[in-house]
């Protein structure tokens, strides 16, 4: 009968008896995983961060959630993350639940959107592809101050419940 040390299992342990499993790596010792660099997925430009950016849409019985998945350069994904906040500001209040769900994808955004400012400015693009304007900020979209609806019709809500008491 053999002992079970000269058939090992591949479930085994490595033992000193055994060569060391090989990472491939690139020159500077980081492993390939490590080492390949992400491009934005809109204009191929580097550096890019993988980061998701989200819309909330609130309807009067709904609603409707939206991702648009990274990676993204600099320039990119601000633009993303100004036109989906904005979105979010002016759909997403609309239904009850909706006010915790905009406020919590606002919130993401602007994390995202914090990440996104910290890249360096991108790189040139890939041939074929055009990198997407920033545009106005938030605050200078019009469409960002319909949030406010909700916001006048909670006070006056309020204020009626009050003086009715």
């Amino acid at each position: 009968m053999t002992s079970p040390a000269a058939h090992p299992s591949p479930y085994d342990p490595q033992d000193a008896g055994r060569p060391a499993r090989h990472t491939p790596a690139y020159p500077g010792g980081a492993p390939l995983w490590q080492a390949i660099k992400p491009c934005c997925r809109i204009c191929g430009g580097m550096p890019a961060a993988v980061v998701s950016v989200s819309a909330h849409q609130g309807l009067l019985l709904a609603m409707r959630f939206h991702k648009v998945p990274g990676p993204f350069c600099r320039s990119c994904g601000i633009a993303i993350v100004r036109d989906l906040s904005t979105k979010t500001m002016w759909q997403g209040w609309w239904s009850p639940f909706s006010l915790i769900f905009s406020l919590i994808t606002l919130l993401t955004n602007f994390r995202t959107g914090r990440k996104l400012a910290a890249l360096a400015p991108p790189g040139p693009t890939a041939p074929g592809y055009a990198r997407l304007p920033e545009g106005a900020p938030i605050h200078r979209r019009p469409l960002a101050y319909v949030a406010t609806v909700p916001f006048v019709w909670a006070i006056w809500f309020i204020v009626g419940v009050i003086t009715h008491l």
